[in-house]
């Protein structure tokens, strides 16, 4: 694959039952029963956030960012990051990741978290959460429970507990 093969660009409305295969290929049924997806369940993810992969027609990967709560301030969540098997290896991941966190920088956004492989994410500046200033609505490894501050003093002022960001 060269270089300019791949195409890095905001999820369209129409790509959801591709995104829908690819994460169902990677991450198979159990992905449903994940802490994180309790966080994303009924909650859309926000479009200005998350992009996709193509190698012609073919969609390779994806990246989805939604909100969601601290107490009652506003953070973001990411996932799933997902890449094609096949095309793992390649700077997908990498290059979905800077794309969508260069868009929640321009966007103003504090601070984001995930659960992930901390040696993964670190090369975006990610960092294990402290013990006790976020809880999550399900159980996760702490090691694997990671923030970044996109915005300075952000992390000063988020602790609590996570929850969907959906209206009251």
């Amino acid at each position: 694959m060269s270089p300019l093969s791949l195409v890095i660009r905001p999820e369209h409305p129409d790509d959801g039952p591709a995104i829908e295969r690819l994460h169902a290929r990677t991450f198979g049924p159990g992905r449903f029963a994940r802490t994180t997806y309790r966080l994303r369940e009924g909650v859309p993810h926000l479009a200005a956030l998350s992009f996709t992969a193509l190698v012609g027609t073919y969609l390779v990967g994806s990246i989805r960012v939604g909100p969601v709560l601290a107490d009652d301030e506003p953070l973001l969540v990411l996932g799933p990051l997902t890449v094609d098997p096949s095309f793992d290896g390649r700077g997908i991941g990498s290059a979905l990741m800077e794309a969508s966190l260069a868009a929640a920088r321009a966007g103003g956004h504090g601070l984001i978290i995930l659960v992930g492989d901390a040696p993964y994410y670190r090369r975006f500046g990610f960092e294990p959460v402290p013990a006790g200033r976020l809880t999550l609505p399900g159980p996760v490894d702490p090691a694997r429970f990671l923030w970044l501050e996109l915005t300075e003093g952000a992390r000063a002022r988020i602790r609590g507990s996570v929850r969907p960001a959906v209206e009251r």
